[in-house]
């Protein structure tokens, strides 16, 4: 029997705590441009969500092979940090969200397929302390959709991946979150989903507090056990 008493939040970043997803995209089309290839809607919901090498590859093949994976990767972390360092959006709801959650004590992580470099970035924008911990695609041996990052967060935590409740907008992330054991609150924004147990979708985080995190959490693991 599950226990219905949520100890943590892990937060994915692309998409579900800032709206990054647009520095992508410009960034994806403006590098595969390079090679004759016009990026379309069908490339960036393939690649929505990650994980990097994924993404390299898929580009490098896009190119014929004319370079390999790791220079679509190394090149596209450089044109998106380019971009951040301009600025962060936050997506709606989401910073409103973080900053009751922390006021209600509620430990959380930053968890993400994007390199260190890009989750540092992203953390210098909150409040020293917001997030406990973070994990990025370098701290792991397999990114997401495999669940080692937030059984990592959750073991940084010191709390049991079933007691997290998991916040996350693509494909890739929903999988890993439903594949750690979290409740996942999922808010697909480009693909769909279907629904699942321990999965609650959403269209934002708009009006969501922590009291409604807490809700979510109960509700999900309620399902589970009928």
């Amino acid at each position: 029997m599950r226990d219905l008493d949520m100890q943590a939040v892990l937060f994915d970043m692309d998409g579900t705590l800032i709206n990054s997803e647009p520095y992508w995209l410009v960034a994806e089309r403006a590098l595969m441009s390079r090679y004759g290839h016009t990026w379309t809607d069908e490339d960036q919901a393939f690649c929505i969500g990650g994980p990097l090498p994924k993404v390299g590859a898929y580009m490098s093949s896009l190119a014929g092979g004319a370079e390999d994976a790791t220079y679509f990767e190394v090149e596209l972390v450089r044109m998106v940090a380019e971009q951040f360092a301009q600025g962060l959006e936050f997506m709606p709801g989401a910073q409103e969200l973080v900053h009751d959650l922390a006021a209600a004590g509620i430990p959380m992580a930053l968890v993400s397929a994007s390199p260190r470099l890009l989750v540092d970035g992203a953390i210098e924008l909150l409040p020293a302390g917001t997030f406990i911990t973070s994990v990025s695609s370098q701290d792991v041996k397999v990114s997401k959709p495999d669940p080692e990052s937030y059984l990592l967060a959750a073991s940084h935590l010191g709390v049991e991946i079933t007691r997290c409740l998991v916040l996350e907008d693509s494909k890739t992330g929903i999988d890993a979150g439903l594949s750690s054991g979290a409740v996942v609150v999922g808010i697909p924004h480009i693909i769909t989903y279907p629904p699942s147990d321990r999965l609650h979708l959403r269209r934002d985080l708009v009006g969501l507090t922590a009291e409604h995190i807490k809700e979510i959490f109960h509700i999900e693991n309620q399902k589970g056990m009928k």
